[in-house]
This record gives structure tokens, sequence and C-alpha cells, in this order.
């Protein structure tokens, strides 16, 4: 081993020798140094504009550099470095025109996610999410369903159910607590051997209600899709149709939509077997959400308006679509994308639009800024006397929306 180590260091040894022994010109070592150097550059430019994302993005990223630099040499007043970066990438979000993706300093980014978790109140709590540890609780409202389980502040939440939440985002395990916010459900807390029972029977409202219009008509008001809401629209559907009530008016009006399990068994109970609607991502990837064979084919008027979200907006595109009914009001507001949180290393994040609703038609419904009633009418009228036309149809002069609702049912029609 003595002797090969030996012999390795003797070959380096005259291999040095000769080439300090060449006798070179200048000329020569001059292009020796310059193709060392551009070949150097060349080598580290590559690597760069690697690891910027390709060449476009390195020429991006240089003229982001090259303003900054300008602005810094040139205006008159003082800069700030961190404003100036922070509003780049707050014009780069801007510059998409989805009024629901934005761009979140640190300390805007810190704000939202107590914000954000804060939202999970209908339980009595609030929490914030701690690393990879669970959901730390906040706050406890006083006699709330959680507070009558017996959490308290400074607990760490692990488990929903017995279904880890460990590695879930605030809006994942905010929407797990959402969709039990009608029933009993358990917290498994770290330290502690048995779960938490929170019982939010109690304190439920429904998101339901409805009556039958002089006209004879069912209306139906669906407040949101959260938690309980389809189960409640059976119920009324079922009610009334056993009061042999057979036309309704689906009231969406400044419905902020909920969840999609919940739009997906309202509509499944409604419409026939197949698609009901779709989630796709950028790649083309989808989510198809079906229906069973049973359904109900009646005459049905859906309201709607400006303030008609989400997965509101979903089931009256659908039924629209199916024509399963006749559309009435306003356009919709057109949110039908679903946003992710997405950290930056600097601690600053961008809320973005990642997945959007479609239609079984494949109609994208943000695309096309909202849902398009079959029969455009505003509500501007605010005389809030009841009025009666002469047909036996009561209804509020402040309410254009359902009097053309109520009159279309009362004429005899097919959806």
């Amino acid at each position: 081993m003595g002797n090969l180590l030996k012999s390795l260091l003797v070959s380096i040894g005259r291999g040095l020798h000769r080439i300090f022994s060449l006798r070179l010109s200048l000329r020569v070592l001059v292009i020796l140094l310059a193709i060392g150097i551009g070949g150097t550059w060349m080598l580290t430019t590559s690597n760069m504009k690697r690891d910027a994302g390709g060449e476009a993005d390195y020429d991006e990223a240089l003229r982001y550099i090259e303003i900054k630099d300008m602005i810094e040499d040139h205006y008159i007043d003082e800069v700030d470095r961190a404003r100036l970066g922070e509003s780049a990438a707050a014009a780069m979000v801007s510059s998409l025109g989805d009024r629901w993706s934005s761009f979140m300093t640190a300390d805007e980014y810190k704000t939202f996610q107590l914000s954000s978790s804060n939202e999970v109140t209908g339980a009595g709590i609030s929490t914030i999410k701690q690393g990879d540890a669970g959901f730390q609780v906040t706050m406890v409202n006083i006699d709330s369903p959680a507070a009558r389980g017996g959490l308290n502040a400074g607990m760490l939440i692990t488990a929903i159910d017995d279904i880890d939440v460990r590695n879930l985002d605030a809006d994942e395990f905010r929407t797990m607590i959402r969709s039990r916010l009608n029933a009993e459900f358990t917290l498994s807390v770290s330290g502690q051997k048995d779960p938490i029972t929170v019982d939010c029977t109690r304190t439920y409202v429904s998101p339901v209600s409805y009556k039958i219009e002089r006209t004879g008509a069912g209306n139906i008001k669906i407040d949101s899709f959260e938690a309980g809401s389809a189960e409640a629209m059976v119920k009324a559907f079922e009610d009334l149709l056993h009061q042999n009530v057979n036309k309704f008016v689906i009231d969406l009006r400044d419905n902020p939509g909920g969840l999609i399990s919940e739009l997906q068994s309202a509509l499944d109970y409604l419409l026939p077997q197949g698609e009901l609607f779709v989630l796709r991502d950028k790649a083309g990837n989808e989510e198809v959400f079906k229906s069973d064979n049973s359904s109900l084919k009646t005459d049905i008027c859906i309201l709607i308006n400006g303030q008609t979200y989400g997965e509101a907006e979903i089931f009256a595109a659908v039924m629209q679509e199916a024509g399963w009914a006749t559309v009435i009001g306003e356009r919709t507001s057109g949110r039908t994308r679903l946003q992710q949180t997405i950290e930056v290393s600097d601690g600053s994040a961008i809320r973005l639009s990642t997945r959007s609703f479609m239609t079984p038609n494949r109609v994208d419904i943000a695309q096309n800024l909202g849902v398009v009633p079959d029969i455009i009418v505003y509500n501007v009228v605010s005389d809030l006397d009841e009025i009666n036309e002469g047909n036996g149809m009561a209804v509020y002069a402040s309410d254009p929306q359902l009097r053309t609702a109520l009159e279309r049912l009362s004429t005899g029609f097919s959806s």
C-alpha cells in the first residue's frame, strides 16, 4: 500500500514538472487563459440559467434586477428594497386577472393563517397550524360545543374522528370541521389518552327553510351548502311532495357556497345517473363527481344573483345545463375555482387558484364570468308592501325575481 502511494505521488510530480518545463509564448498563455475564463463563464452562466428555470426565466430575472438597480440609482427619494420586491410579487399574481388569487407578505400571511383558522368557530374554537405536530387551540368560546366537550386553549389537535390531521393544511382542517358541524365528532389531543367529544347538534341551525306560496308552488331557500344542507333540502322536497306540491322555486340568492360533498348529495337527489360536475387542474387531470340512477323530474325555477358563489353557482349551472330547471335572476360571481395557499421561502405566500369547477359539458363557469340566467331579472324596487295581482298570487313588490319565477310556474311548463 505504501509503495502504491509513493508511485502515485512520483507520477503526479513528474506531470507537474513537464507542465512547468514547457516554454510557452505569452500569446499562447493569454489564449489559454481566455479559453479557461470563457469556459468557466459559459459553464457558470449555463448553470445559472438552469437554476433559474431556463433562459427565458434567467432573462426575466436579469431584467428585474436591472430595473431595481435603475430605481435605486436614479429615483430621487429613498427606496425600500423589501417593498419593491413585495410589490413586484403582488403585481405578478395580479397580472393573472384572477380575482381570487393574491400575494401575501410574511406579516399578511401570518394574519391570514390566524383568520382562516378562526373560521372553524362553528364548533366554538380557534386554532393555528403548528408544523407537523397538529393544530393548536388558541381560543375556546364560552358555552360552545368545544367548551362543553372539555377542549381548552393550548391543546394540540392531532386527529378528527380518528383521522390524522397533522399533515393537513389549514383549509383542509377547516373543511373537516365544517363537514361535521351538524353532528357529533371526536378530537384526539396530543398527550391525552381519550378523545374529546364535540356535540354540535344542540347549536346547529339548518341552512334550509321552505314554505308553500299562495300559488301552490314550494319555495325552498338554501342559505348555504354547509353541513346538513343536502339532507335538509331532500326533507323539504319530500315534505312538500307529500303535500301534493309539484312546482318548486329553489332560492340560491346570497348563497356563499359550502362543501363539495353537500353539493354532490343535493344534485344527486334531483338529477339522473351520470356526471354531475368536474374538478380540473392545470394539467387537465379531472375528478369527476357522479349521480346514481334515481332522480326527481318536476317544474323547478332557480333564483340566483351577484352574491351567489361557488357551490351554489355550480348547482344552478348544472341544473340549467341538464334542462332540469329554469334559472332566473342576475349573473353570478364566477367564483368557482378552488384556491391553494403556497408558502414562499421568505415567509410570504401566494393564494392561487389551482382547480376549477366544470359542468358535465366541460364549461368553466369562472371563464364565463359566472352563470347567466335564462331569464334576467333585477331586484330594484324598494316597496315592501305585499301586493295581490288578481290572479291569486301574492308576492313582495320588492322581489321581482321571485314573482317572475312564481308566474312562470303558475302558467305551467316543463323544464
